[in-house]
């Protein structure tokens, strides 16, 4: 924001009304506190607990916000998300993400800088582009769950994979780099460990697709009723360059591995890089897009890094929203 350095924002003409979702124990916000921009139209809300998020988003709401500021990680984002569709409905104000977590996966897909401040995005409301993106609508089909939106889905070698992207972290690496870090790892332990390793026992898991509710095929590899990884989303890009569902196109994309054989893990670093061939579908691996997926999981998943309980779900496509970028 060098050319508007010298200038306030209160002094800027055809700024919007902002309002600001603080999440103060995001890994780049724990050191530092919100710095609010001289800047008179603002709200900055800083919830402590999940159930007040609904009632800051309404706050939002009365406030006129015209751009709502999520400062976070993926966590914040999904927490973000499911409580403005309880407020919002099909009328969402611009979004604009600073990236502060551990993970940004959706930052990445808009090709975000890390960097990006809270007065950078204000004024790129004004002077930016808009691109639009659609989570996922996560819905227990038992009514127990609060339904949930999110980008990123995972069940199996995913939820292992995850749980060592924590150690990752411990370690210093975030985004990019612990992801290639815990790639390297899950080869690794996926090529040579046994059926109980977590890289390799999966999920047990019954897939649908689409409104005929076709079931998932399966290859012949390992059992039949056990999933080795399943994973979802309606990004676009993803960090260090992946391509996980090759050229599947589409609102929901899912791709599956049935069962680690040693075929696909040593050709895992190419398969994460979007390659197919046909002996990698025989060998168990499905590529879909579909509008409409169905959950049967005997184990818990992730939802953006949150751990959630085995069960029954409905996988649909969300609001279209507007993010603001550069």
């Amino acid at each position: 924001m060098t050319a508007h350095a010298s200038v306030k924002l209160s002094d800027m003409p055809g700024l919007p009304v902002t309002g600001v979702l603080y999440n103060p124990r995001s890994h780049r916000n724990r050191d530092s506190a919100i710095v609010e921009p001289d800047y008179p139209v603002i709200r900055v809300e800083q919830p402590r607990r999940r159930r007040d998020l609904k009632d800051a988003m309404q706050r939002f709401v009365d406030s006129g916000v015209e751009l709502l500021v999520i400062n976070g990680g993926d966590g914040t984002v999904r927490d973000a998300l499911t409580g403005g569709a309880m407020v919002f409905g099909d009328d969402w104000p611009d979004i604009a993400v600073l990236p502060r977590g551990k993970t940004n996966a959706l930052t990445i897909d808009l090709e975000m800088p890390k960097s990006w401040s809270l007065e950078e995005a204000i004024i790129a409301h004004r002077d930016g582009r808009r691109v639009q993106r659609r989570p996922m609508v996560l819905e227990p089909m038992d009514g127990k769950e609060l339904t949930r939106l999110g980008f990123i889905l995972g069940a199996g070698v995913f939820l292992a994979a995850i749980e060592s992207g924590q150690d990752a972290h411990k370690f210093g690496a975030f985004d990019s780099l612990a992801v290639a870090m815990t790639t390297v790892w899950g080869v690794t332990q996926a090529l040579f460990g046994g059926d109980k390793n977590p890289w390799r026992r999966g999920v047990e898991a019954r897939i649908l697709l689409g409104e005929p509710m076709t079931e998932l095929e399966r290859s012949r590899y390992g059992d039949p009723r056990w999933r080795a990884m399943i994973f979802l989303s309606s990004l676009s890009r993803f960090p260090a360059g992946l391509k996980p569902f090759g050229d599947a196109e589409g609102p929901l994309r899912i791709a599956v591995i049935d069962h680690l054989r040693r075929r696909i893990v040593a050709q895992m670093p190419w398969v994460l890089r979007g390659n197919h061939s046909d002996r990698l579908v025989e060998a168990g691996l499905h590529r879909r897009s579909a509008d409409r997926i169905e959950l049967d999981l005997g184990d818990r998943f992730i939802l953006d890094g949150e751990v959630f309980a085995p069960g029954r779900y409905c996988v649909t496509p969300g609001p279209l929203l507007n993010f603001v970028v550069p």
